[in-house]
């Protein structure tokens, strides 16, 4: 730390108790200043000598009484007045940078300028501001803060602009110039050289770019506020390190999630240091990660900001969602909500990140335009893995509606996915977290999801699932004998009519006289149906492990008593949940499905790309 020795004589100043200071010399005093509630026994010449206020203040008193001053409104108290009179009679005193600035404005308030005295105080704090104070990096950092309480004549003085700026320019020097030793990161760095066995004892870390982000990140949000603009105002610092400093001074500053509920004389500040935060974060994409944009949402929707705020962040969180990890998304709803997370805001980001083209504006000039890039089939897969993951985490509240999972799930639907398994696990955690949803409701929610894009083993999951819809177990299993059918080189399995209508998507609609039925195969399946179905795939799945290797003869002759059996099953099982027809039905269990014509029926995709059960 630099610091200034002016003076030469010693200290002399003495105490009589809490409230009495005195210059202890041979000469008696003639001057009492009062300053607050301590008085000054002090002698006029060496004052007035190099005060122009004192001066003022001594020949406007009473010249009956004994000779006093009053002074109430000086600057930093009786400590900077000490230090004053102290310079005023040639004593030592030391300057740094915890109270240069208070005894600055000291001096200034007592006139004690060159036009009364040459080398005066304000001249010599001047130039050791100039020479010392403002090169220094840290010690420009410890001023900063003094001049809160001085206001608002440090700012009249410019002090905290000479600061501000003095801090900004060294802050965009070259990090060639950089002393690493100023920063307090050094001990970081040399724990981490330190434990490098390469290391000789020469220091030969580079600086990085951001080496004076934490550094900052100790000063008051208007201070740093004022900071960062002159920074940026500069035009040398890159825009990922101005989003660097944000992100170390949120982390600083802002109560993580851990530290339990904000305290009400805290949301003010907090919603203010939030404020501050976004509307300083560059306008360009990507200079913040989008795990920090949702943490600040986090912390937005917890102190209850204003919506501007949580709408920037919405948007810019939109446009480089797919970044983002399942836990960030998980935004707590405010106190009242039903459910456990913010369920609405989550579907806002998904349709910013939906619209594509984005417009960011500031003072109503176009600053930047992002388009959809080369990656943005790559990245619409993310984001669709990323809701889906989101889906199973908030289907276990117990609070969340149907209609809220659905609509969240349908916001991706037209995103080509290879796999719906992430979203079959959230469907059957919905399931198994809303046990008592009817029926109908069951048949809904299964509908979101493709049966033909589940892996293996999650066929061999649903094959199992009990609290699945007896026809969407069914045309899992259909899909599983098809694929393995195709591996093997045979012919899909010759299913009964009824299989096939309800795997294309037409049985139902075009079925209006079997009620019953229908609503059979949208009842969940029975322990017995999924013991039945279950052995059928694992027969199936054994038959192709033993099939490897065997000659196409062996090989078409087990897959052909396979598909045969399978036949039998799915006619076994229909024909249990066809006893309650009509003597119309006719005899052949295939074709006994009503009486329209089922030959003319095809299979038709549903709107959203994929068979669905009707």
């Amino acid at each position: 730390m630099k610091f200034m020795k002016i003076g030469s004589k010693p200290d002399s100043f003495q105490t009589d108790g809490n409230n009495i200071r005195y210059a202890a010399t041979e000469l008696a005093t003639d001057i009492v200043v009062h300053v607050a509630d301590v008085k000054f026994y002090l002698h006029k010449f060496p004052l007035l000598s190099k005060s122009a206020r004192l001066q003022k203040l001594v020949s406007s008193a009473n010249e009956g009484n004994a000779e006093k001053v009053h002074i109430h409104d000086i600057p930093g108290g009786s400590s900077a007045f000490e230090i004053c009179a102290k310079f005023c009679y040639d004593m030592t005193v030391n300057l740094n940078a915890y109270n240069v600035v208070l005894v600055r404005c000291a001096a200034e308030y007592l006139e004690m300028h060159e036009t009364i005295e040459k080398g005066n105080l304000v001249y010599k704090i001047d130039v050791f501001l100039n020479s010392s104070i403002f090169r220094s990096w840290k010690d420009s950092i410890i001023l900063l803060p003094t001049t809160k309480t001085l206001l608002p004549l440090a700012e009249e003085l410019k002090l905290i602009n000479r600061c501000i700026d003095a801090i900004a320019s060294m802050a965009s020097a070259d990090v060639s110039k950089v002393d690493w030793s100023y920063t307090y990161n050094r001990k970081k760095a040399l724990l981490e050289e330190n434990l490098d066995p390469s290391w000789n004892g020469v220091r030969t870390r580079t600086v990085p770019n951001d080496w004076w982000v934490e550094d900052l990140s100790d000063l008051e949000l208007d201070f740093y506020k004022r900071v960062i603009i002159a920074i940026k105002n500069k035009g040398i610092i890159s825009h990922d390190v101005i989003g660097e400093a944000l992100k170390a001074y949120a982390y600083r500053k802002l109560p993580s999630s851990s530290k339990g509920v904000i305290k009400n004389n805290d949301v003010l500040k907090f919603q203010s240091m939030l404020d501050t935060i976004v509307w300083l974060l560059p306008a360009e994409k990507s200079t913040v990660s989008c795990s920090f944009l949702l943490k600040l949402l986090k912390a937005a929707v917890s102190v209850n900001s204003g919506e501007p705020v949580k709408a920037e962040l919405v948007k810019r969180i939109g446009q480089q969602l797919e970044e983002a990890s399942v836990n960030d998304l998980l935004i707590r709803a405010c106190g009242g909500e039903a459910t456990i997370y913010d369920v609405f805001i989550v579907q806002k980001i998904v349709e910013q990140f939906k619209n594509g083209e984005t417009e960011i504006e500031n003072g109503g000039e176009i600053r930047e335009i992002i388009s959809p890039g080369i990656l943005s089939e790559a990245s619409k897969l993310m984001v669709a893995k990323l809701i889906d993951g989101y889906l199973a985490e908030i289907a276990k509240d117990h609070n969340l509606s149907l209609s809220m999972f659905m609509n969240t799930a349908e916001m991706v639907s037209k995103f080509s996915r290879p796999s719906h398994d992430g979203l079959y696990r959230a469907i059957d955690t919905y399931l198994k977290a809303h046990p008592s949803i009817s029926k109908s409701e069951r048949k809904k929610i299964c509908q979101l999801m493709d049966c033909k894009k589940l892996s293996a083993d999650a066929c061999m999951h649903a094959v199992q699932n009990e609290r699945l819809p007896l026809r969407v177990v069914v045309q899992v299993l259909f899909f599983e004998q098809t694929r393995a059918s195709a591996s093997s080189g045979t012919s899909t399995p010759d299913l009964p009519k009824a299989i096939k209508d309800l795997n294309c998507g037409s049985y139902g609609r075009s079925r209006s006289a079997n009620t019953n039925a229908d609503e059979d195969w949208d009842a969940t399946a029975s322990a017995e149906e999924l013991r039945a179905l279950r052995g059928e795939l694992a027969a199936l799945r054994l038959g192709n492990d033993r099939n490897v290797g065997e000659n196409r003869v062996a090989d078409k002759a087990a897959k052909t008593k396979s598909l045969i059996n399978s036949k039998k099953l799915f006619s076994k099982i229909w024909s249990r949940k066809e006893g309650t027809q009509t003597e119309n039905s006719g005899s052949d269990s295939s074709d006994s499905l009503g009486s329209t014509n089922h030959d003319d029926v095809k299979c038709t995709p549903t709107r959203r790309g994929r068979h669905s059960v009707s």
